[in-house]
């Protein structure tokens, strides 16, 4: 779905450049990656609509991404792009949490039309409810509960944490979380942020001063962690 961002992991240069040129002519934002670490990186830093990825990759293959994605909780589709067809090969991408496989040589139409369909199955089944720690963030119902007992927030404790959640791993800049979740008044300043931060701080974390959850990046913003389950 145009707008959407794909990560493409894929070590042959030809076919990843021509990948990304067709994906980005149909509106996609793509990031892509010629090795299996820096495929995985940018999979768990940037949490992409999607993701295209080669199995046999050098420094980290592709079963390993795939299971490391899904043991941090990233729930995106993964496509996998192989040259294997044995049966066992197929079967450990899927046990390992893949939703596809496509073998090469592929028709890049086919592999454009299935993108599409699971971008469009992923948007109309985004969870309603989000969980970290012993927390449960019910989008819905705009209310979030620990072990079934609600924690009272503000509207705009709230809209921070959804938008936190939402984004679990990411670098999040102070002036992107003000767009997201202030827009556009003039009255609100990046200092806001951090009190709101603060405040929110207070009633999810364990110890505020020393936070699990919502952790401050230096001269840049925050980044929210799943955190350990209790």
């Amino acid at each position: 779905m145009s707008g959407s961002r794909i990560l493409i992991v894929e070590d042959e240069p030809a076919l990843l450049r021509g990948l990304t040129d067709t994906f980005t002519s149909k509106g996609y934002q793509v990031l892509t990656a010629q090795d299996g670490q820096t495929g995985l990186e940018l999979a768990l830093s940037q949490s992409p609509d999607l993701i295209l990825l080669d199995i046999m990759l050098p420094r980290v293959n592709g079963y390993e991404i795939c299971r490391a994605v899904r043991e941090g909780g990233l729930e995106m589709p993964i496509l996998m792009l192989t040259a294997k067809g044995q049966e066992q090969d197929i079967i450990l991408g899927l046990n390992l949490g893949a939703d596809d496989y496509i073998t090469k040589p592929f028709r890049i139409t086919e592999l454009v039309a299935r993108v599409n369909a699971f971008l469009r199955r992923s948007k109309s089944k985004q969870a309603t409810v989000c969980r970290f720690g012993d927390y449960e963030l019910n989008l819905t119902a705009h209310k979030l509960f620990r072990k079934n007992k609600e924690v009272e927030l503000t509207a705009k404790e709230f809209r921070l944490l959804a938008h936190f959640a939402a984004r679990r791993g990411c670098a999040l800049a102070r002036n992107d979380i003000l767009n997201a979740v202030w827009g556009n008044s003039v009255m609100v300043t990046l200092r806001s942020i951090d009190r709101c931060v603060a405040t929110l701080r207070s009633k999810i974390e364990p110890d505020s001063h020393n936070p699990t959850y919502i952790q401050t990046i230096r001269d840049i913003g925050y980044r929210f962690e799943a955190g350990p389950e209790t």
